[in-house]
């Protein structure tokens, strides 16, 4: 599409990442889309959920991580809003010669039905993006949305799409798989300090099991191994665990900083939410692309990978249970002809398939089915 676009995206936060792992794919999405030339305007609640507990928790490790964004995403123009009864109002302004708007799920039912309640005054098209598993999980919470009025759904797995349009009667919605921000997430060459570690968060009891069988017990039997935790909204008694298995437990890391986290380990971990290792399988999240654009060795408790997105023994290793990861990490630690190969792979896969170019230009192509390219723009 040789016309710029002027694009208007709506997510829950773009300045914090705490708790919020979509933040890395919306920035590095938006930040390739302006400079294939789009105008694109980020917009966040003032106050959101995600922010607010980064300043709240986080200390001088939140400014850091808010100079951080600042430094590295320069060209994004963020917005801030009330959700709140100006909101209207604000939309209209802020709307208009819109050709397209993006609404995140992580928004307000009431903000996002007051958007597409514009589309028809302000002549825009507007697109919902589910990063999330709730239209699995928690239909009725995504239902509050009037799905009806926007134009397409752009959900990040297959199984999600099909949940969609079989299922919530979306006419038109496509797979918009989430990918990494090449540009920034890239293996770094620092020292190893550490043998293993794992970024993620324990809060809502959605891997409690999984994190005891393919984390806690394998580093409880590697004693000599120095394992590292890092994640948001660990209760006391998870922190106890971690404690007892002899793994470090560092608390919070800005994303922007987990390529040096990723660098200073032998390999790294990956341990989904069950959801996507039953009814969503195939879908990775952001923590795989973001793992192998760093160049980390991966290991995965079991999911599959339905959509062919990686080469699975050869990008990452998955193995079936506790016992197998812990053989594998072993395995792995004395082998650095294998870690650095594991390495080598599962970069090529994402610089040549899954980087947030790749996903701009596939946005882009969306676009264009939408016939976007309204007659005032000509």
């Amino acid at each position: 599409m040789s016309q710029s676009l002027n694009i208007h995206y709506f997510a829950h936060s773009w300045v914090s990442d705490w708790n919020h792992g979509n933040a890395h794919f919306l920035r590095g999405l938006a930040q390739s889309l302006i400079r294939m030339g789009h105008r694109v305007t980020c917009y966040e609640q003032l106050g959101s959920w995600s922010l607010t507990n980064l300043v709240r928790n986080e200390g001088e490790c939140a400014v850091e991580a808010i100079d951080d964004f600042r430094r590295v995403y320069p060209e994004l123009d963020v917005q801030f809003y009330n959700a709140d009864d100006s909101f209207p109002a604000f939309a209209r302004e802020h709307l208009h010669g819109a050709d397209i708007v993006i609404v995140h799920e992580w928004n307000e039912p009431a903000v996002a039905n007051a958007i597409v309640g514009l589309k028809s005054d302000l002549r825009f098209r507007a697109l919902f993006h589910d990063t999330h598993h709730r239209a699995y999980t928690s239909a009725g919470e995504i239902l509050r949305f009037r799905l009806d009025l926007f134009d397409g759904v752009l959900a990040f797995g297959e199984a999600i799409r099909r949940i969609y349009t079989d299922g919530f009667g979306v006419a038109r919605a496509w797979t918009f798989h989430e990918a990494a921000d090449t540009s920034v997430f890239q293996p770094l060459s620092v020292p190893k300090t550490d043998d293993l570690v794992w970024i993620g968060n324990w809060g809502d009891e959605e891997r409690t099991k999984e994190l005891q069988e393919f984390l806690i017990g394998p580093a409880r039997e590697l004693h000599d191994r120095k394992v590292v935790v890092h994640g948001v909204r660990y209760p006391d008694h998870a922190l106890q665990e971690l404690k007892a298995a002899g793994i470090q437990f560092r608390g919070y890391v800005p994303n922007l900083r987990a390529p040096m986290t990723y660098g200073r380990s032998k390999l790294a971990l990956h341990v989904p939410r069950r959801q996507y290792t039953n009814g969503l399988s195939g879908i990775p999240t952001i923590r795989v692309f973001e793992a192998l654009a760093c160049g980390a060795p991966l290991v995965c408790s079991p999911w599959t990978d339905a959509e062919n997105l990686f080469r699975p023994g050869s990008d990452y290793i998955c193995v079936p249970d506790g016992r197998a990861m812990r053989s594998e990490i072993e395995r792995l630690l004395g082998d650095d002809a294998a870690r650095a190969q594991i390495s080598a792979n599962g970069l090529e896969t994402v610089r040549s398939r899954h980087s947030c170019v790749h996903r701009a230009e596939q946005l882009i192509e969306i676009c264009r089915e939408l016939s976007l390219r309204l007659d005032r723009r000509s």
